[in-house]
């Protein structure tokens, strides 16, 4: 059998490993037209930051460490130009002398990958002007900063990689500027936790620009739609990237409602002896069954093995993804699995939202405060996603959140892990424990939520609701809900007689603990339509401030 495999960056060079492993006999060849193989593309930013000292250790492994350790023959600088899937033959070119030849397959992988997305800008053809995907983009805008020292750089796209080179850059010494198309950066996340990743840029020396469009790029400036014109010395596109089907739609392969190539669960497509993996072929939600677009190493890697075994005669099936991710963004983490809010929303689902603010670990050994918004199906009880941003512990939950989901967890299910416990890592009720225990009250309505979203539309329509701070007076004169009345839990059992029990009441406190224990007070002594502020008066404060 002869496979021939187009690509050679993590979903390619996966393929070809495994097909080896399970077969000695076929022939394995792999055509790439970029200079480098099986990089670390991830890993590009924290080379330019200074954090990976050298290039090389992004790409360890070269064409000639294939042969020898797979036997698998890669050409790089080759590009395959044509395809004719009913002889089964290729026509490839090589970039540096401009020969063509022949070649045939028995069986046929597409591991082309994704480009960056070009925005039509005037001036990004500039000297100045880098795209961040393959090593030769990162030799060169390593060329340009030593060469040029440049003291201000502009990036234009806040998604992972737009964060990532701005931590980096700034880490460098640069004055850096982030425009951003859309209302928030990380647009895979809720604004309300978008925010906070946005305040905490800020507060690094990040000048953040939102809802702004690039128009012009020139070689000292940046200008935008409003006008503003921002002086740089060079220019990061960040704008996300485009799977390259191009080879494969001219031959009839058919592509999904994503744009990238549609794939069944054994990553074959819709032509006989036709594959596709890594960021050229579409994925599908673990939750939805819907088709899912999220080009990540990870599951590239995880396409290729697939596709390997497959090919080989095994039995390897693709389970879908549910679109993780985690980011550093200087000191702190952000960590994203499945659904976010509007996503649910959009797919029909009647949603419980629990924010969730507690310490990663004893706070007496200086556990740092997490943020956790879960999300679940009222209907089923079952978690749909979960958001994250802490200092520590981030990593840590979403794994778990991540494989709870895979599982189809329901909240109640959290509750009852028996996860790991010791001061120094956890709490004794760690808050992958307490999301689902609140979550799951919530559900059943015996200690219902209500996000600050949805408490201030209800009192702008004129609701009428009794609002309970019950923090100190101190703390109540700093900040609080809007029309709050301040009853310290100490309190509330004498002054819940001034209330009027038949109206909706909320309780809140600084992040949801008192407020809960205020609201099993007042349901107890008679109050029936009573809620908790989820992530109390801090999440309030942030969403007035952001909304």
């Amino acid at each position: 059998m002869k496979v021939i495999i187009i690509g050679s960056v993590a979903a390619g060079t996966s393929v070809a490993a495994k097909a080896r492993r399970n077969d000695e006999t076929a022939d394995i060849t792999l055509y790439n037209a970029d200079y480098d193989i099986s990089y670390s593309i991830c890993g590009i930013p924290y080379f330019l930051g200074g954090e990976v000292e050298e290039l090389e250790t992004l790409t360890p492994r070269s064409a000639a460490w294939f042969k020898k350790r797979y036997n698998v023959d890669i050409f790089i600088r080759h590009e395959v130009i044509k395809i004719d899937a009913k002889q089964k033959k290729i026509q490839v070119k090589n970039l540096d002398t401009n020969e063509i030849k022949e070649d045939t397959y028995d069986v046929l992988v597409f591991a082309t990958g994704a480009s960056p997305i070009t925005p039509n800008i005037p001036g990004v053809e500039e000297d100045h002007v880098f795209q961040v995907r393959t090593i030769q983009n990162t030799v060169a805008i390593d060329q340009y900063m030593k060469a040029n020292q440049p003291k201000k750089a502009t990036i234009i796209g806040a998604g992972y990689i737009g964060l990532e080179m701005a931590e980096q850059l700034s880490h460098r010494g640069l004055d850096v500027t982030i425009i951003q198309r859309s209302n928030h950066v990380m647009t895979h996340m809720d604004k309300d936790i978008a925010s906070r990743v946005e305040e905490h840029l800020v507060k690094k020396g990040i000048t953040l620009i939102l809802n702004e469009e690039v128009t012009v790029i020139d070689k000292m400036n940046v200008q935008t739609k409003s006008g503003k014109f921002i002086g740089t010395d060079m220019v990061i596109l960040a704008t996300g990237v485009r799977p390259n089907t191009k080879l494969a739609k001219e031959i009839g392969v058919e592509l999904g409602n994503s744009g990238a190539i549609a794939v069944n669960s054994k990553m074959q497509t819709n032509l006989p002896d036709i594959y596709a993996v890594g960021d050229v072929a579409e994925s599908y939600s673990v939750i939805t069954g819907k088709s899912i677009y999220r080009p990540l190493g990870s599951t590239a890697n995880k396409m290729g093995r697939i596709a390997g075994d497959v090919i080989t005669g095994g039995s390897l099936e693709h389970r879908g993804i549910l679109g993780t991710g985690i980011l550093r963004v200087f000191d702190l983490a952000v960590g994203q699995t499945g659904m976010n809010e509007v996503e649910a929303l959009e797919e029909g689902y009647d949603i419980e939202i629990l924010h969730n603010i507690k310490p990663a670990r004893a706070e007496y050994l200086g556990g740092k405060e997490l943020l956790i918004k879960a999300i679940a199906d009222r209907q089923t009880g079952r978690i749909l996603g979960v958001q994250i941003v802490g200092k520590e512990g981030v990593d840590k939950r979403i794994d778990v959140f991540v494989t709870a989901i895979t599982f189809k967890a329901k909240a109640e299910d959290l509750f009852h892990l028996d996860l790991a416990y010791a001061p120094p890592f956890s709490t004794t009720k760690d808050p992958v424990m307490y999301t689902g225990m609140a979550l799951q009250n919530a559900i059943e309505k015996k200690n219902k939520l209500i996000t600050p979203k949805e408490l201030t539309d209800r009192l702008e329509k004129g609701e009428k609701i009794q609002v309970i701070d019950t923090r100190s007076a101190e703390q109540y004169k700093v900040s609080k809900v809007e029309s709050a009345i301040n009853i310290p839990l100490g309190a509330l059992r004498d002054k819940c007689k001034d209330l009027n029990p038949s109206l909706p009441t909320v309780t809140y406190c600084n992040g949801g603990i008192t407020g809960n224990a205020a609201q099993n007070v007042l349901r107890n002594l008679g109050f029936y339509d009573i809620y908790n502020l989820s992530g109390g008066n801090k999440n309030y404060q942030n969403y007035m401030k952001n909304k």
